[in-house]
């Protein structure tokens, strides 16, 4: 059986409603399921809903509206105790408690408590931290504590006596929604409005109704105390970081400093300055990389000492961004403050507006206006405003435009000129043709058309013209990984995905040519002093592109349209020995979603035969040990070196399951059936007693007239089945075996 709790990623969040046991979402009252503070939501007719607060009782009194809490945030610690006699320690069962401060403590009468921070804990006992739970053992003692420790200092301390005989204690942790609130409301009555506010600065708002409300429920283990400490600690514990600064901006504790590895320092300064030239032609000249900012604001006597404020303020910020260095990723802007010799400059670009902006780039094209003062635009010159993406967007377009215009272009200037949009970031959003009629002091950006034709032509130019290349240009080579990833220039200019066309498969065809060449030199490319690049292995690069193509649609034309294509291109990669990990798992993702004409998976089955049988199959010697040794040839940036051994461990034993299963699932592919068995032992081979693997297992056995060890394996699937397996799949699970055992199957 397919294993959709690992197919798909499940995403949660602080408030949600469960639906599972209705056909459908019923119009009604829902209340979230988070300890303490409940939160209601109604779906009304009409398609409208109300978001409501659950809270407490409320009094009037005169013009006051004061409010009163019964259910006050409940112990966050949800513990489960085993016991036996004979057990000399107690094991703890801590669950995922990822990377939240977490503290432990014993005690024993009345001596003081011994706490031990948990991730100090699962440092030792787990050094690669692979482990979702946390396992481990400490010393009989009489009571435990349990401490949540925030980030504002707050801590959360439960305290639980522990039974004389217990053995093991589970502990999960459960985050409130809400906080307890102390809020209280007026009735101003010249508005007749009801006005709640928090009288001590706690959000949000909290408001009950209580009719058919379901009874809370609650820990089976209740702590003999609860306690919320501020700046809790214990002998030898770190301190948090204290939020007070001294006038220097250091930090000031009036008992002592301590910074808690959790805490960010407080950033240093640098003495970072702007070079503000005296004219706009030195001003022009000196923009290198960067955008030249012009104030225009001739009626304010004023303006030069407000622009010199306005650098100031300018200078401090970068400084405090770049405290540790240097990094021309932050210094966007240079700035400059017209003067009367300006004058003919500004008539004979139009600029008539006063006050006004304007942005150029380096060879001095307008690139945005507008006729806000430059103080009111401060908050877009900073690095992670998106109005810098969008007029360096500008940027490449104006100088495509006049490459392309220009007959003296040589084929660098335009293979420069597509790299230059290429690897622009994606601005936020493309609304950039027109100002705002709300808004009149919005920057206008200005506007540039080219033609799609015009573009498409220069391109196929560019690729037919390098097929002979004897050794890759690096600037092309990561201008076609970003054009067939649909984050290239095709993007920039026109804001449209596009499928992948005789180009782009020309393309490709120069990355694999030059596949050994481009790995031997991406990395001095990327490191390359002044410039920002990341070309990643080729052809990991080329794989997740056309898997990524498989979905897009445009102008029409399916991706599926390029199906014998995109298979030519993985069985060269594979043909060529250059095919490794990510090829591989790229392409049996394409070929699992594409069936053959006659509606089986017969194309895809090959495939995965020939891979199974080169570097999995069992009889080569310990699945564990080839996996190993596959995991450690990864590329640094591989989303599974990045997500670790575990996954890439389980990827392949989802992946013979899954080649496996459409073996069950399709009579056309009933030729593989043997080498399904094969596939699917060794998914337990590697991840044991999974009772989705067991299933398919015992299905194929059936199927090859293995009848008692189908049913057999089919007994251990019942017999693993957990909480985590759908309710209708386990009851799937459960028939099958029964019709096994009646020959009905």
């Amino acid at each position: 059986m397919r294993n959709f709790i690992w197919s798909f990623s499940v995403f949660f969040c602080a408030l949600y409603s469960s639906f599972s046991q209705t056909k459908s979402i019923e119009k009604g009252t829902y209340l979230s399921t988070n300890k303490g503070q409940k939160i209601k939501l109604n779906l009304l007719d009409d398609n409208k809903y109300e978001l409501v607060f659950y809270s407490g009782d409320y009094e009037i009194k005169g013009d006051s509206l004061l409010f009163s809490q019964k259910i006050k945030s409940e112990n966050a610690f949800d513990v489960a105790f085993a016991t036996d006699n004979k057990a000399q320690k107690i094991k703890i069962k801590f669950l995922d408690p990822s990377y939240y401060s977490f503290y432990i403590g014993t005690q024993n009468s009345n001596d003081p408590v011994q706490y031990q921070k948990i991730t100090d804990i699962r440092t030792k006992v787990d050094p690669e931290w692979t482990q979702t739970n946390l396992d481990f053992e400490i010393d009989k003692a009489d009571y435990l504590y349990l401490v949540y420790e925030d980030y504002n200092g707050e801590s959360k301390l439960s305290k639980f006596a522990l039974p004389k005989d217990v053995s093991e204690v589970t502990v999960n942790y459960q985050l409130a929604a809400l906080d307890d609130l102390n809020i209280a409301g007026f009735f101003d009555k010249k508005t007749k409005e009801l006005k709640i506010s928090e009288q001590k600065g706690k959000n949000p708002l909290v408001f009950l109704n209580e009719k058919d409300t379901p009874q809370a429920s609650v820990s089976k283990v209740v702590p003999v105390e609860n306690q919320t400490i501020s700046n809790w600690t214990y002998p030898g514990k770190e301190a948090l970081i204290s939020d007070d600064f001294g006038s220097d901006g250091a930090v000031v504790d009036s008992a002592a400093v301590v910074v808690d590895a959790y805490a960010p320092p407080v950033p240093p300064k640098s003495d970072f300055k702007l070079k503000i030239e005296s004219n706009l032609k030195n001003a022009i000249s000196s923009t290198k990389n960067k955008l030249l900012v012009v104030y225009v604001n001739s009626k304010n006597p004023a303006v030069k000492s407000d622009f010199d404020t306005f650098v100031k303020d300018q200078e401090a910020q970068l400084g405090y961004t770049m405290y540790d260095g240097y990094n021309a990723e932050y210094d966007l802007f240079n700035y400059y403050l017209a003067s009367a010799e300006d004058k003919k400059w500004l008539k004979t670009n139009k600029i008539t507006d006063n006050p006004s902006i304007i942005v150029l780039n380096e060879n001095g094209d307008i690139l945005a206006t507008s006729k806000a003062k430059l103080s009111e635009k401060q908050p877009q010159f900073n690095y992670y405003d998106g109005f810098y993406k969008k007029a360096q967007r500008v940027n490449a377009l104006l100088s495509f435009d006049k490459v392309i215009k220009n007959k003296k272009t040589k084929d660098a200037d335009l293979i420069m000129a597509f790299n230059k949009a290429a690897v622009l970031e994606m601005p936020y959003d493309y609304d950039y043709a027109e100002t705002s009629t709300e808004n009149p002091e919005d920057f206008k950006l200005a506007k540039v058309t080219l033609d799609k034709k015009t573009v498409s032509q220069n391109w196929k130019k560019v690729i037919e013209a390098h097929q002979k290349d004897a050794k890759p240009n690096l600037y092309l080579v990561e201008t076609i990984l970003k054009e067939i990833k649909n984050q290239g220039f095709y993007k920039q200019f026109f804001n449209e995905d596009k499928v992948l066309t005789d180009t782009d498969f020309l393309s490709i065809d120069y990355l694999v040519k030059h596949a050994d060449a481009i790995e031997a030199q991406r990395v001095a490319f990327n490191e390359k002093e002044g410039e920002k690049h990341l070309v990643g292995n080729v052809i990991a690069e080329i794989t997740s592109a056309l898997q990524q193509n498989t979905y897009i649609e445009a102008d029409g034309v399916p991706a599926e349209a390029n199906k014998d294509k995109t298979i030519s291109v993985y069985k060269k990669i594979i043909g060529s020995g250059k095919g490794n990990f990510e090829s591989y798992r790229n392409y049996f993702a394409y070929l699992g979603e594409a069936e053959d004409k006659d509606g089986s998976n017969t194309s895809y089955l090959k495939e995965f035969s020939s891979y199974f049988n080169a570097n999995l199959a069992i009889d080569k010697g310990s699945a564990i040990e080839q996996l190993d040794e596959m995991y450690a040839t990864l590329d640094p940036i591989s989303d599974y070196s990045y997500n670790g051994w575990n996954a890439f461990k389980e990827y392949h034993s989802n992946l013979c399951n899954s080649a496996a299963w459409t073996v069950v699932l399709k009579p056309g592919n009933a030729n593989f059936l043997k080498s399904a068995i094969g596939w699917s032992e060794y998914s337990l081979a590697v991840t044991k007693n999974n009772p989705y693997y067991l299933d398919t297992l015992a299905q194929l056995y059936y199927k090859d007239g293995q009848k008692q060890k189908a049913v057999e394996t089919q007994t251990l699937a019942v017999k693993y089945l957990s909480a985590e397996v759908e309710v209708e799949t386990a009851d799937e699970i459960r028939e099958t075996l029964t019709k096994m055992q009646d020959g009905r199957y």
